[in-house]
């Protein structure tokens, strides 16, 4: 069997060739007729063979095997450009976008096309000023078919202070949501929350425009109507998530907060559903997928955080004294 991979404007294609019959897959999705051939280049076709599954080997050549759309939501934070050079051996900020989209076209390809993928990332500073490979990373992913749908902020509450010449401390990392396409599973009551301390006061005494629809003086399209939120306890949240970083943990070169993580897999995925994170490190996506009840899917290339996720997800199914919030890891 000869197997071709190029790379399109819009997605990435496969052409298969296997005793005298060839076929073209794109990323978007696969026709009837080739199911059979992508079952011997991406193996099990079943995705119960890949749930609950820690994998140690590079993200990019684990990925091709996988069977396409079995994922429900990708949450990950890749190495940054130029970081973590001890673990990972670093990627140059003008490399870093050649190196990652071959994983973003498989990553689409796994994707079901109701998913969703999470990129937590942030630009570096080079030379005294911001790189620009995250934007150049989302314009190279819109080409290959993606739409940028969103953009959180993770805001860190707990940030040390500190002191450079020409900027202030970093205390916020992006979030990045992209999608396949426009309609995506998306489960807002699932992370709604209290009213505050604003309604007591704001909703005591309407005026006759907050009985009301007001419409937007720019002529937007957009109004509201305040008396809506009259005796609700709970509400929708920003899209500016205020999560601590991480202080306890000593066994990643990198901290990711497991709320960041167990947030996006409530609004995004329902009990079941089959959480992928190519990046594990030692396993804070998958350790909040099990505690979820979804199941997950992990791949990390360094042996030892891959026994450090396995042991920990360990403890986790026997019972043990361990709580999934006192582990914090990329």
């Amino acid at each position: 069997m000869r197997i071709k991979r190029t790379t399109g404007t819009s997605c990435l294609k496969h052409r298969y060739s296997r005793n005298g019959r060839t076929a073209s897959v794109c990323g978007d999705g696969l026709l009837p007729q080739t199911a059979d051939l992508l079952s011997a280049i991406h193996g099990s076709c079943a995705p119960d063979a890949w749930r609950d599954q820690i994998i140690h080997g590079d993200c990019l050549s684990e990925l091709r095997r996988m069977p396409c759309e079995m994922i429900d939501l990708v949450v990950t934070s890749p190495p940054y450009a130029d970081s973590r050079k001890g673990t990972y051996g670093g990627m140059h900020p003008d490399q870093y976008v050649d190196w990652f989209l071959p994983i973003t076209a498989e990553l689409k390809r796994v994707l079901k096309p109701h998913g969703t993928f999470i990129l937590n990332i942030k630009e570096k500073v080079v030379e005294s000023e911001r790189h620009i490979y995250v934007m150049e990373l989302i314009l190279g992913m819109r080409r290959q078919g993606w739409l940028w749908t969103e953009e959180f902020i993770w805001h860190k509450k707990n940030c040390y202070p500190g002191k450079w010449p020409n900027r202030f401390r970093d205390a916020w990392e992006r979030c990045l949501q992209f999608n396949k396409q426009k309609k995506f599973h998306m489960y807002q009551e699932s992370v709604m929350v209290p009213m505050g301390e604003w309604a007591k006061t704001r909703l005591k005494n309407l005026s006759e425009t907050d009985k009301r629809r007001d419409d937007s003086r720019v002529k937007s399209g957009f109004g509201k109507r305040i008396a809506n939120w009259l005796g609700r306890e709970r509400a929708y949240p920003t899209n500016v998530l205020h999560f601590s970083t991480e202080c306890s943990n000593r066994n990643h070169s990198a901290v990711f907060p497991i709320a960041l993580p167990r947030w996006f897999i409530r609004l995004f995925t329902r009990e079941c559903d089959l959480v992928l994170d190519p990046f594990l490190g030692s396993g804070t996506t998958a350790i909040a997928a099990q505690a979820l009840n979804r199941h997950y899917v992990g791949i990390e290339i360094q042996s030892e955080y891959v026994r450090l996720a396995k042991g920990a997800l360990k403890v986790i199914s026997n019972g043990q004294n361990h709580s999934p919030a006192d582990s914090a890891v990329r």
